[in-house]
């Protein structure tokens, strides 16, 4: 039997790659079976152990899914909510093309919560943005964004359609979100959500609230999102 490294990199980590290249290719898609533990360690000349550890880790990633009785499938695309990124920025690590559609683009001035919030006085003029996203052309999430209409003039519904939020707060008005404060919970569709993410009414939606940083401490921006729970994961990293 070959060593279990090659080149420096573990054998489990050979195997991946070489899944993960055929998934980016476009020869497995989602729900397409993937070669069963056996196979692989057929394929690759490695133990049984090791192909299990292979998928076990590409399940962990959401990469695939394991089926008791049936076998291993490619999942449906997901992001992961480990990292403060943009949208576009997520999708962009999970090989997928992303878009918006802005529902609406308007100033209010009653949300008082929502001003609370961002360290504006009570009655301030806020931008506010809905959003449908998508991946591949399939609806993602609903996301609606408050930031202070005064510090980003000329944020306008065209632009916002061109190109990502935080590219546009960074390159355009000199912007850099630092970090964010989250609440995360769970709700279910109501009828527009579930029209806009094609679910079915009442289906389960991961609810984040967020107060997002600027790298000098200012709240920039307040936003809401809806998320379709089978096309999204949370990691959390715990201590005791």
């Amino acid at each position: 039997m070959p060593p279990i490294r090659q080149n420096g990199t573990p054998a489990y980590k050979r195997i991946q790659a070489t899944i993960l290249k055929r998934i980016e290719a476009g020869q497995l898609k989602p729900g397409d079976a993937v070669d069963s533990e056996r196979e692989l360690a057929k394929i690759h000349g490695v133990s049984l152990m090791t192909a299990r550890h292979a998928l076990a880790d590409l399940e962990r990633e959401g990469m695939v899914e394991r089926r008791r009785g049936s076998g291993t499938f490619v999942a449906p695309p997901k992001i992961h909510f480990n990292k403060l990124m943009s949208f576009t920025e997520q999708l962009a690590t999970r090989g997928l093309i992303s878009c918006s559609k802005v529902l609406s683009c308007s100033v209010v001035d009653n949300e008082p919560d929502i001003s609370a919030r961002l360290a504006s006085p009570s009655g301030s003029r806020l931008l506010k943005v809905e959003r449908l996203r998508l991946g591949s052309d399939e609806p993602f999430a609903l996301e609606t964004a408050y930031l202070p209409a005064r510090h980003f003039p000329g944020l306008n519904r065209g632009r916002l359609e061109r190109g990502s939020l935080f590219s546009i707060l960074d390159r355009e008005y000199g912007v850099t979100l630092a970090h964010a404060d989250e609440e995360v919970d769970a709700t279910s569709a109501d009828t527009k959500a579930a029209d806009l993410l094609s679910v079915v009414r009442g289906a389960p939606l991961l609810r984040i609230r967020q107060v997002i940083f600027s790298a000098n401490g200012q709240p920039t921006l307040y936003g809401l999102g809806l998320y379709r729970s089978d096309r999204h994961t949370l990691l959390i990293r715990r201590f005791r």
